[in-house]
């Protein structure tokens, strides 16, 4: 399902116009339409304004299911393998480097250590 197409299901559903969610999000009625109708792909931070509007969880622009999602059950990694990135300001000074360094690269030469990166990751 396209995403203007759950939206406006989800407001049919509520019974609310495009008036409604002009007022309750400050996206004119307009882009609303725009979207409904697909001439307009909204950003992620315009997703969670709709949400808002419509006072459902942002999931629920996505999901069809009349039930709530089954949630993920991540198991707790302790010890060792436990490997934290970034909370110490060494670490945190690194990765701000990092991505200078890798601002400042050609892109074949980016896409190239990418490429050696996933490939270093797959063993």
């Amino acid at each position: 399902m396209l995403i203007g197409e759950r939206i406006r299901a989800i407001r049919e559903a509520k019974k609310l116009s495009q008036g409604d969610i002009e007022q309750r999000t400050g996206l004119i009625r307009c882009y609303t339409s725009r979207v409904e109708n697909g001439h307009t792909v909204p950003s992620l931070e315009t997703l969670e304004k709709f949400a808002h509007g419509f006072d459902v969880p942002l999931y629920q622009l996505f999901y069809e299911g009349t039930t709530a999602p089954e949630s993920l059950d991540f198991k707790e990694v302790s010890g060792a393998a436990k490997v934290v990135w970034g909370n110490s300001r060494k670490e945190m000074n690194y990765w701000k480097s990092l991505c200078r360094f890798l601002a400042r690269m050609p892109e074949s030469k980016r896409r190239l250590l990418i490429s050696m990166a996933q490939k270093m990751a797959g063993r």
